[in-house]
């Protein structure tokens, strides 16, 4: 991952679980709690690809397990996250940028309702039945509902930033100046410039070795 992709992820991830832990879990919303940290999970997924996805969704998993106050075993939240970081980064559009806002809601529903099965999947396999007193259904409708609010106006923000950070100018004037290079090869600049000093320099030679021959002649006589 590029550097610049690793300190906005790094930022986003964060702020996130900041406003997460302090904000929205404490407003006892019934049911689920809404999970910003998923929804920058995909976005990033979304113009980053599945394997930078995998790993942010791990690294913002992880880093949510082992903030207190972290009920669970950690490591869990982590292979949540990193899966959905993998599958939506799978449905990456070829240039990085999206159409429509339909794509995206799609991707948080299934994020949403995907992070809620596998987490009370990997709980029930280390004897963790909390969904099981919540509701399993319950948990996945109010997921989805929370995450389709916050979604439209954080998953465009994400995005955009994102790609923002993926111009690099440095990268872009690197590119010019081998374009600029390519381009006076591709049209014989630079090989005709370097001809012609060849040629030059074999004239030189050429009038150089005249003029010894000349003065070797005198001398013989």
């Amino acid at each position: 991952m590029r550097f610049n992709r690793i300190l906005l992820s790094t930022t986003l991830v964060v702020v996130a679980l900041v406003v997460q832990v302090s904000i929205l879990a404490r407003l006892q919303l019934p049911g689920a709690v809404p999970d910003l940290l998923l929804l920058v999970v995909v976005g990033l997924a979304l113009v980053y690809g599945h394997v930078s996805g995998a790993l942010i969704g791990f690294g913002a998993g992880l880093l949510a397990d082992l903030a207190p106050p972290a009920d669970h075993a950690a490591g869990r939240y982590a292979l949540v996250l990193c899966v959905i970081g993998y599958l939506v980064g799978l449905a990456k559009p070829e240039n990085g940028q999206v159409r429509s806002a339909t794509g995206p809601m799609v991707m948080v529903v299934v994020a949403a309702v995907g992070s809620t099965l596998l987490y009370a999947g990997v709980g029930a396999l280390v004897g963790d039945t909390a969904a099981r007193h919540v509701g399993l259904v319950s948990l996945l409708l109010t997921a989805v509902i929370y995450d389709l609010l916050l979604a439209p106006f954080t998953v465009p923000l994400i995005m955009a930033l994102a790609r923002r950070a993926e111009n690099d100018p440095l990268a872009d004037t690197t590119g010019a100046g081998t374009d600029v290079a390519s381009g006076f090869v591709a049209s014989g600049t630079g090989l005709r410039i370097g001809t012609q000093r060849s040629g030059l320099r074999v004239k030189a030679a050429r009038n150089r070795a005249a003029r010894a021959g000349r003065i070797k002649g005198v001398k013989r006589l």
